[in-house]
């Protein structure tokens, strides 16, 4: 919760970098726990789960739900279509894959997006959207953008409002429901 705080002080601010990335913390502090070695690469699978039980948890409320299908909807079609915050596109930019094979995964990717999208699938399209923030999460983390950037605006925009609403939903509904024991913490505070 005290990043879920620092980052709103930050959206006062106007600092939409840095709001983002605590977002990005606070969400991955709600969700991370320790991953068995053997596991470690189906750390999708594992965010997978706990999106199905927020979700599910959330069910009698549907606050999920509204967020993704009424507030968002525009939001998340734009990024859907966005090559940017897709990691088949910098494979092709870095050579590790060439251009015809990123188009039709990229093509692919946003066929199943817009198959879950009408099938008003929840989990799947957050996974997707989530998995789609975690690229431009990593254009920040590891320096592929400059703080206040002018070529990345619209989408830093459109992904922080979202965390910005979905961070703090998250973190209500496991609030909410106590009695669910959401996974040992990676680092617990230890004396």
């Amino acid at each position: 919760m005290s990043w879920l705080d620092r980052a709103e002080q930050l959206g006062a601010q106007d600092d939409l970098d840095g709001q983002f990335i605590l977002l990005w913390i606070a969400f991955n502090a709600a969700y991370a726990t320790e991953i068995d070695e053997r596991y470690r690469s189906s750390a999708q699978v594992t965010s997978r789960a706990f999106l199905r039980r927020l979700v599910e948890l959330d069910a009698p409320k549907r606050r999920i739900e509204g967020l993704v299908w009424a507030e968002f909807t525009k939001s998340i079609r734009v990024l859907l279509d966005n090559p940017y915050v897709f990691k088949p596109f910098w494979d092709f930019q870095t050579g590790v894959m060439d251009e015809a094979e990123w188009k039709r995964k990229f093509a692919a990717a946003k066929s199943a997006a817009h198959r879950a999208l009408g099938r008003l699938n929840t989990v799947t399209v957050l996974g997707i959207v989530l998995a789609r923030i975690y690229v431009l999460r990593n254009q920040l983390i590891h320096g592929g953008a400059t703080w206040k950037s002018g070529i990345n605006r619209d989408q830093l925009r459109d992904c922080t409002n979202f965390m910005a609403k979905l961070v703090p939903l998250v973190i209500e509904i496991m609030m909410d429901h106590p009695q669910v024991h959401w996974g040992p913490a990676c680092y617990p505070v230890v004396k």
